[in-house]
Parts: C-alpha cells; structure tokens; sequence
C-alpha cells in the first residue's frame, strides 16, 4: 500500500509538471508566430540597407573613414545576445559558447541583451560595459540607439578597436544558429553582384560626397543589424523555448504511462497477495 501511495503521489506531481509545460509550450507557439512576423519584416529593410551602403562603399575605393579604417587591435568589445528566460533548450548555452570561443586570447569586454546574458557575465571575469534585460519582445528600431551609440562613442575613443555581434538566427521553426559577425571595423568584402555585373549600370551622385554619405549611413546600417540580430534571437528563443517544451510534454506523458503501468501492478499484486491471504485464512478455520 505504501507502495501504492507513492505512485499516486508521483503520477500527480509528473500531471502537473506536464500542465505547465503544455501552458508553455502554447505561450511560446503564440509568441513564435508574432516573432517570425517581425523577423519577416525586419529583413527587406536591412537587405536594402546593406545593398546601399556595399554599392557606396565598392564605388569608394579611397574612402578614409573611421568606420572602415584597420587598426591594431588591443581591446575588443562584444554584444551578446541572450535569452531572458530558461527552459529553451540549448539556445543560451549555444550563443554563451560561440562567444567565449570568439574572445578566447582577446582582452574583451561586453555589452550585454538578455537577463540571462546579464547573469552569465556577473559571475565571470570579463568586462561588462552595460546590460541591456527584457528588451528583446518590445524591441523598436528606435531602442538601438542608444546601444548604437554607446558603443560607437567607444570605437571613436580608441577604447575599442573591434566590435563583435553574437546572436541567433532564425532559420525555421525547428533550427536556430548561433551566429557571431564583425561590426566594426566596417568589411563589406567583395562587391555586391549588381557592380559584378558587365553590363551597363546607373552612376550614382552622392553630395556633399560619397565619404559624408558613407559616415552617415554606417550608424543607420549598425542600428538595422542590431535590431534584426535581436529579433532573429527571440524568433529563435520562442522557437527553441516551445520545441524544449513539447519535448518535455512529450517525456512526461511517457512517464505517466509508466507509472500507471507501475501502479497497476503494484495493485494486482497487493490484490492477489489478499486473496492469497483469504484463502489460507479460511483453510485454517476450516481445519481446526
């Protein structure tokens, strides 16, 4: 019987366990839809952002600007961007791990988005310039700034001489990748496949000149990746958070299985054991 009690007791606990992560599993099923939209959105705006400024930039082969000049690298700065929850599978663990192989051998320090990015630099000897948590689901274009600009001011001064972003891009609903790209100094590689072309092209008048134009238009260009890294990585949290949680789901109905397996047993077995006990009990009556 004691037995008995404590597979009851188990099989509640692991139903209320699985009735919260079904809860959660249909909040973050909700929240993937409105993230995946922003995502769609954010995208168009950034690719013709980048279009732009690679077009100017490939046009300007002797621009001198701040943004694009190479410089000996002594401090180096990262933004990491991080869930502000658990229960998302490996999706922190992924981005904290590409990070800290990113600044291995490197005098770093961070600015940080995401309570859990915040938590993770607390307890570790690196350098944490601001943190930034629970702005990833309100995020507007317009909350870059700041960041932008802070970092930006940094690079300017010659306290930094690279800047590093760490996010997670959304791929689909069933993969997310941890993703680390260089923002400053500003390298736009090769030129963009419109200026490869051989055929006739419209030239472009930039005033006052292409080297204003291009130093105005970077702060533009890093505002949009930053906002399209931050929505890409709650994209993927939500999208991590709910597969993390079917899966739990999944486990726990498993596991309620079992236990009533279990508890059947244990039944039959106390059931019979009574029976057995019955019957000797009247054999003994019987033949006294």
């Amino acid at each position: 019987m004691a037995n008995m009690k404590q597979i009851r007791r188990r099989i509640k606990s692991v139903q209320s366990t699985m009735q919260i992560t079904k809860a959660m599993e249909l909040v973050a099923s909700s929240k993937v839809r409105r993230a995946k939209e922003r995502v769609e959105r954010s995208r168009p705006y950034f690719d013709t952002l980048y279009e732009t400024i690679s077009r100017i930039a490939a046009e300007n082969h002797e621009n001198g600007s701040v943004y694009t000049r190479a410089r000996e690298v002594k401090n180096s700065l990262f933004l990491v961007i991080a869930g502000d929850r658990g229960l998302a599978g490996g999706y922190n663990a992924n981005i904290f791990k590409l990070a800290a192989a990113q600044m291995k051998g490197k005098t770093a320090s961070v600015i940080t988005i995401g309570k859990k990015a915040q938590e993770h630099y607390a307890k570790r000897d690196v350098r944490v310039i601001e943190d930034y948590p629970g702005i990833a689901e309100t995020m507007r274009i317009s909350d870059t700034h700041a960041i932008v600009g802070q970092y930006l001011k940094l690079f300017q001064q010659g306290e930094v001489d690279e800047v590093f972003l760490c996010y997670t891009q959304y791929l689909s609903p069933m993969a997310q990748e941890a993703r680390c790209i260089q923002l400053l100094p500003v390298n736009f590689g090769q030129k963009p496949a419109a200026q490869q072309s051989t055929g006739s092209r419209v030239l472009t008048e930039y005033d006052p000149s292409p080297e204003a134009v291009f130093d105005a238009i970077i702060p533009e260009y890093l505002n949009g990746v930053l906002y399209g890294a931050v929505v890409e990585s709650y994209a993927s949290e939500q999208s991590a958070r709910r597969m993390a949680m079917e899966a739990a789901s999944d486990n726990a109905g498993e596991m309620i299985e079992t236990l009533n397996l279990s508890y059947n047993r244990a039944r039959q077995a106390s059931i019979t054991q009574e029976i057995t006990e019955i019957v000797a009990g009247s054999g003994a009556v019987g033949g006294a």
